[in-house]
C-alpha cells in the first residue's frame, strides 16, 4: 500500500490549535505520521497524465502540466534527472551552443542562441547558471536539469523502472497501465513518453560480434596508442570518438553506407558539426586517416590468427588478433563465419590488391547512434515503427500522437521522426517547443482551453509580424515545422503562435479556433531549396525583388482563403513546407537576420498584407487622416481605428517612446497605433510603413 507522509512543517500548520498539545510533542521529537495515499490503492497509482522519463523533454512537459495545475506524475528509473547525460556523450563535451552574450536583453530573442535551457517563466532558470562555456561540459546538463526540477517543484518519482506498458478499455475510456520493477501499476488517461533514445543501434553483418560499441569503449586515448582503428559510422558520436584518439592512434578510418554530411551545408544540426571534424583535415591533408563508403550489410569483419609451432616444437605465442574488412560475398560457408577465422582468399586484398582498407585493424568500433526502446510496450500500446530513420523511431501524427495509439504521445528526441533530418526536433533547442505544442493540444482536447492566441487590430498586424520574425525563437529553431497562423477577421485578426504546420488541415479541432471566410496567413521560417556553394560568392541573394531565391533562413508567408485539406498536404510540391497557396511572400534573407529595413523588408511585407486583407495598411499622421476623411467616404483603416476615434498620431516622440517598451498586447491594445519619432528615417515614412512597436525591446 502507498503512503502519504506529512512532514514536520506540514504538521506545524495543523497544530496551531492550543487544544492539541500532544501533537506539538510529536513535532518536538521529530516524528512524522504516514497515512495511506489515495493515489496508491492495491498497488495502483491513478493519474490523468503519466510522463515516462525525467530527461529534458519530460521535465519540460512537467513544467507545463504543473503550471496548468494538472494531475500528473513523472516516472524516472534512475536516481536523478537527465541520467543519459551522465554517460553520453562519452567524451564529455556537448555540441549544443550556449551563447550567453548576444548584445540583447530580450529573453525570447536570446533563446534563439541558447540551445540547452528549457522554457519556463523564470528568467534566471537557464543553463548559464551552471556553465558559461560556449560548448558546455556534459556533466553540467544533469546539474541544470536537477536545478530546473527542484526550483519548479515538479512531481518526479525516481527509482521507478517501468518494464511493461499496456492499454485497457474502461468505462472512462482508454487507460494506459505502466508496471514497474516491483509489479506496481500506474494508470493514466494520457501517456507522454519522454524516455529518449538510449538503446545502441547495431548493424548486423558477418563478424559483428567482433565489434566494440560506443557505449562501452575506453575513453582514455592512451589505450589506442599506435593502433589502427576502424570506426563504423560518420555521425557526431563517431567523429567525437575519432577526434579523441587522433593524437595516439596510428591511423583512424571511418566507414559507413553514406558520405559524411556537414551540418553547415545541410542546415541539420544532427549532421557532422565543425567542433568534431578534425579528422577531415587529417584525411584531406593526407595524414594517414580516411573515410570510406560501403553498405554495412555487405561487409564482413574477420580475423586471421597466426598460431603454429616453433622449430623446437614449442607453441608460438598467440598474438593479439587483427581484424580484416572484406565483403560478405567472398566468404565461404557464410553461415559459419560469424566471428571465426577467414582464409587468405576470403580477404578483399586477394580480390582487389589496392582495396583502401586492405590492412588489418587492431580495433573496430560501432558508433551508429541510438534507437527507441519498443520492447517495453505490449501489442495494445506499442507505437508503430517509423518509415524513416531506418525504423528506429516511433511513427507519429503531426501532433506527436501515436498513429495507432490514441492518448499516447511521444516527446523529445524520440519524436524526431516527424522532422527527421529536416529540422531541430531531435534536440533540446527544438523539442522544447514541440513539447509546448503537445501541451496546447492536450489543453484543447481534454480541458477545452483553446490554443493561446493574441487578438489584434488589422492595423497592428504588420508590426506584430515584424516583432515575431525578429524575436520569436520557436519558429526560428523549429523552422518549417512550427509556424504562426494568422486568422483574418476583417478589421481584426487573431494571431496563433507556433502551430504544428503539418497538422494545418486539423487546425480547428486541434486549436479550438475557427477559420472565417476572410482566410488565414501562415508565417514560416524556411531555408531555400537550391543547391549552392554555401561558402561561394553566389551563396546569398540580397535583392528584395527576387526574395524567393533566398538560400539562407528567411520568413515566408502563405495566404489561404480556406484551410488546406489532407489531400492537398500530401500532394504539395516537392520540397514545399505547405501546399500551394493563393498568394505567397518571401522576405529576402538578411545577413544580420534582422528583417526590419524599410525598403527591402517592410514595404514589400505591407503590400502583401494589403493584398490579403484588401485594406490600405499605411500609417498616417492626424493631419493626413483629417484630409483623407474629408475627401473619401471610407478613409484608410489606420485612420478609422485611430484618428476617427481620437487616437491620431501627433508629430512628436511621446507615443513612440511609450510603445517602444512593450509592443502590441493582447486585446487591451485594440485601439493602439504606432507612432513616429522625428529621428525616424524619412524614407521609412515615404515607404508608407509604421514603425514596428516592440521590434526592438532592448535599446
Amino acid at each position: 500500500m502507498g503512503y502519504k507522509c506529512i512532514s514536520t512543517r506540514e504538521v506545524t500548520l495543523k497544530v496551531m490549535d492550543p487544544n492539541l498539545p500532544y501533537l506539538t510533542l510529536l513535532i518536538l521529537i521529530g516524528c512524522t505520521q504516514c497515512f495511506p495515499d489515495d493515489r496508491q490503492q492495491n498497488g495502483t497509482g491513478r493519474y490523468d497524465y503519466c510522463v515516462l522519463g525525467a530527461g529534458p523533454s519530460g521535465l519540460q512537459m512537467g513544467y507545463f502540466l504543473s503550471r496548468a495545475k494538472r494531475d500528473y506524475v513523472i516516472l524516472e528509473r534512475n536516481s536523478g534527472p537527465g541520467s543519459f547525460f551522465n554517460k553520453y556523450p562519452r567524451h564529455r563535451k556537448l555540441i549544443s551552443i550556449n551563447k550567453i552574450y548576444t548584445g540583447s536583453q530580450n529573453r525570447e530573442f536570446n533563446m534563439r542562441h541558447d540551445w540547452n535551457s528549457l522554457l519556463s517563466d523564470r528568467p534566471d532558470l537557464l543553463l548559464k547558471r551552471v556553465s558559461r562555456d560556449f560548448f558546455p561540459p556534459a556533466d553540467a546538463f544533469p546539474l541544470y536539469l536537477s536545478m530546473f526540477e527542484k526550483e519548479l517543484g515538479l512531481r518526479v518519482r525516481y527509482g521507478v523502472d517501468i518494464g511493461r506498458i499496456g492499454a485497457v478499455r474502461s468505462p472512462e475510456g482508454k487507460r494506459y497501465i505502466l508496471t514497474d520493477q516491483h509489479e506496481l501499476d500506474y494508470k493514466c488517461r494520457v501517456l507522454l513518453v519522454a524516455s529518449g533514445l538510449w538503446v545502441p543501434q547495431r548493424a548486423e553483418f558477418v563478424g559483428s560480434d567482433l565489434v566494440e560499441g560506443y557505449e562501452s569503449i575506453s575513453t582514455d586515448p592512451e589505450d589506442y596508442k599506435d593502433q589502427a582503428v576502424l570506426i563504423l559510422g560518420k555521425g557526431n558520436s563517431a567523429f567525437e570518438t575519432a577526434q579523441s584518439i587522433l593524437g595516439r592512434a596510428k591511423l583512424v578510418h571511418m566507414l559507413s553506407s553514406n558520405p559524411v554530411r556537414l551540418a553547415w551545408q545541410t542546415h541539420y544540426v544532427g549532421d557532422l558539426r565543425a567542433v568534431n571534424n578534425d579528422l577531415l583535415d587529417t584525411y584531406q591533408l593526407k595524414s594517414l586517416d580516411g573515410l570510406a563508403e560501403i553498405p554495412l550489410d555487405k561487409i564482413a569483419i574477420t580475423q586471421l590468427k597466426e598460431q603454429g609451432r616453433s622449430r623446437s616444437g614449442a607453441k608460438k605465442k598467440v598474438k593479439k588478433p587483427k581484424f580484416y574488412v572484406t565483403l560478405k560475398k567472398y566468404l565461404q560457408q557464410q553461415e559459419e563465419k560469424n566471428g571465426s577465422d577467414a582464409a587468405g582468399e576470403e580477404t578483399l586484398e586477394y580480390h582487389l590488391d589496392n582495396f583502401s582498407m586492405r590492412k588489418p585493424y587492431d580495433r573496430v568500433i560501432s558508433c551508429l547512434g541510438f534507437r527507441f526502446n519498443f520492447s517495453i510496450f505490449e501489442s495494445s500500446a506499442r507505437p508503430q515503427n517509423s518509415d524513416n530513420a531506418k525504423g528506429r523511431l516511433p511513427r507519429l501524427t503531426a501532433w506527436y500522437e501515436g498513429e495507432n495509439t490514441a492518448g499516447l504521445f511521444v516527446l523529445g528526441t524520440a519524436a524526431h521522426s516527424r522532422d527527421y533530418r529536416s529540422s531541430a526536433g531531435g534536440f533540446v533547442h527544438g523539442f522544447r517547443y514541440t513539447v509546448r505544442s503537445v501541451h496546447r493540444v492536450l489543453e484543447q482536447r481534454y480541458h477545452g482551453n483553446p490554443w493561446q492566441s493574441t487578438e489584434l487590430s488589422t492595423t497592428q498586424l504588420q508590426s506584430w509580424i515584424l516583432k515575431r520574425i525578429n524575436e520569436a525563437s520557436g519558429p526560428y529553431q523549429m523552422f518549417e515545422v512550427l509556424g504562426d497562423v494568422i486568422l483574418l477577421r476583417g478589421s481584426r485578426c487573431e494571431y496563433v503562435e507556433e502551430f504544428t504546420l503539418q497538422a494545418l488541415p486539423q487546425f480547428s479541432s486541434l486549436s479550438g479556433h475557427e477559420v472565417s471566410h476572410h482566410g488565414l496567413i501562415v508565417l514560416v521560417m524556411q531555408y531555400g531549396k537550391n543547391k549552392v556553394d554555401y561558402l561561394g560568392r553566389g551563396r546569398a541573394d540580397t535583392e528584395w525583388t527576387t526574395a524567393w531565391k533566398s538560400n539562407f533562413l528567411h520568413p515566408v508567408l502563405y495566404y489561404y482563403d480556406k484551410l488546406p485539406t489532407d489531400e492537398e498536404m500530401k500532394l504539395r510540391p516537392s520540397g514545399w513546407t505547405l501546399p500551394r497557396p493563393k498568394a505567397i511572400h518571401h522576405m529576402v534573407e538578411d545577413f544580420l537576420t534582422e528583417w526590419g529595413t524599410p525598403i527591402s523588408h517592410i514595404q514589400p511585407l505591407r503590400r502583401f498584407l494589403e493584398h490579403c486583407v484588401q485594406t490600405d495598411l499605411r500609417a498616417f499622421y492626424a493631419e493626413s487622416c483629417f484630409r483623407l476623411s474629408l475627401a473619401h467616404r471610407k478613409p484608410p483603416l489606420f485612420c478609422q481605428k485611430g484618428y476617427l476615434k481620437r487616437q491620431g498620431v501627433a508629430r512628436n516622440s511621446r507615443l513612440w517612446q511609450r510603445d517602444r517598451g512593450g509592443g502590441p498586447r493582447p486585446t487591451e491594445r485594440e485601439e493602439g497605433t504606432s507612432g513616429e519619432d522625428p529621428a525616424f528615417p524619412s524614407y521609412l515614412a515615404q515607404a508608407g510603413a509604421s514603425f514596428p512597436a516592440g521590434l526592438k525591446l532592448d535599446f
